[in-house]
């Protein structure tokens, strides 16, 4: 049986994505994470380093938390294309910490056989607490008959849809479809993040952003 693939006329502005809960870091995670990333600061795998640092022990790289947080995206939005996604650290994930990534479709629109998708994603410990958060935006085919008529070489399906959001400022569509196509621009409607407390005096991820983005599919 084909994976499943998400199209834009099975998106819903409000739908939040199932939680994915990972199984609890612990160190070899962070040393397997090490090698695979090229990431060898002691902190995240010395004990006693983390501790000369003064932390109380080896902590999970934000990355490793902004990876997991990026399977859930890629696994909620098979087939469509990722245009960014970016994310905001906030607090550190310690091992014995289980990760639950967590979701939501916030904003819709489509122009021009161009559609689109942008969300809010976000990932908490076992305890609730905010890890980080962050925003991604999707391009989309319509449906499937879209996909198979432009991998054909057809014209793609045209249908203008108005944007939806659930956020309170709207910016005019036209633009946005510009922005969203231009990898690495700002949220088109995005609320301001509050600054992060700082919990560690080196190495600390918190108060930290970042991103990846694609750029357009000719065609």
């Amino acid at each position: 049986m084909p994976a499943r693939k998400l199209y834009f006329d099975a998106v819903r502005v409000g739908e939040e994505l199932p939680p994915l809960t990972k199984a609890a870091l612990d160190r070899v995670q962070l040393a397997r994470y090490a090698g695979a990333s090229g990431d060898y600061n002691p902190v995240h795998v010395d004990e006693l380093a983390a501790k000369a640092a003064g932390m109380p022990s080896v902590y999970a790289p934000g990355m490793l938390v902004m990876g997991l947080l990026g399977h859930l995206l890629t696994d909620w939005a098979r087939g469509a294309q990722v245009r960014r996604f970016g994310v905001k650290f906030v607090k550190m994930a310690w091992p014995g910490d289980t990760v639950v990534c967590k979701g939501r479709v916030t904003d819709r629109w489509g122009e021009g056989g161009r559609y689109f998708a942008e969300l809010d994603l976000w990932a908490e410990n076992q305890r609730g607490e905010l890890l980080l958060k962050g925003q991604a935006a999707l391009q989309l085919f319509y449906s499937l008959e879209d996909e198979n008529r432009q991998r054909s070489g057809n014209p793609p399906i045209v249908v203008e849809v108005p944007r939806e959001s659930l956020r309170t400022q709207v910016t005019d569509p036209a633009a946005a479809v510009k922005k969203t196509a231009a990898a690495g621009g700002p949220l088109e409607g995005g609320r301001k993040q509050a600054p992060a407390r700082k919990e560690a005096p080196r190495e600390n991820p918190a108060g930290k952003t970042a991103s990846a983005s694609k750029k357009p599919r000719k065609g």
